[in-house]
């Protein structure tokens, strides 16, 4: 019986344990809660109050981390995400500074790099963009299997976006994936994306193959010839 009772006892205190660290990691990166102004970033509805954000809080000074508009660089941008969870500019500048200081919460910032771009994912989930962004961030810090996981999912809610196209190829060159790669840079590079580094970069490994398309006509064009 005693033993029992000890058992229950450290059951019910591994139980607490775990609630509070549940609990504990939901309040270091809550939900985002709509202001006024603000909301949705990509929605002409909810951008009303934004040019007065950006006016009091995301300067180009801001946008290029040279110097905050209120205090710290860091506050001035969350304020901005405060407001706009998936400001584009905002989400691309809060992960440079991440970047750019080696710190997974700059200074002034109320959370961290990946919960703001949690927050924008969770509220506007359609919002390709803000993935793709979130996608550059992870790579950038080498959690590659992440970056993969929203890339897809932004490629999947937005297959005509030659960008993410484009991001794909070069991450699944960096996994040595190339059959996956030459897929995506035949979409990215139909779709008219005009940079050639992730074709470089096949060819470097040996693995890039031209479209049919494009293999016919170079054919038909040295044929004329």
């Amino acid at each position: 019986m005693k033993n029992l009772l000890i058992l229950c006892a450290v059951l019910a205190a591994t139980l607490a344990a775990t609630v509070a660290t549940t609990a504990a990691a939901q309040s270091s990166c809550p939900p985002y809660v709509k202001h006024d102004p603000g909301g949705d970033y990509t929605s002409s509805d909810d951008r009303a109050g934004l040019a007065v954000v950006e006016q009091y809080h995301f300067s180009r000074n801001v946008e290029t981390l040279k110097q905050g508009m209120t205090g710290s660089l860091g506050g001035d941008i969350s304020y901005t995400l405060e407001h706009f969870p998936n400001h584009h500019k905002a989400l691309a500048a809060m992960a440079k500074l991440g970047l750019r200081d080696k710190r997974v919460q700059p200074v002034g910032a109320r959370y961290t790099v990946s919960c703001y771009f949690e927050r924008a994912i969770a509220f506007a989930p359609h919002d390709t963009t803000a993935r793709m962004v979130f996608g550059n961030y992870l790579l950038a810090t080498k959690q590659d299997a992440a970056a993969l996981e929203q890339l897809q999912e932004a490629a999947r809610r937005s297959p005509e976006h030659a960008t993410l196209q484009y991001n794909l190829g070069l991450l699944y060159v960096k996994r040595k994936e190339y059959a996956q790669a030459r897929e995506h840079a035949a979409r990215a590079y139909a779709l008219g994306f005009p940079l050639q580094g992730l074709k470089n970069q096949l060819k470097k490994a040996g693995q890039w193959q031209e479209p049919p398309d494009t293999a016919k006509a170079d054919k038909e064009t040295a044929t004329a010839e």
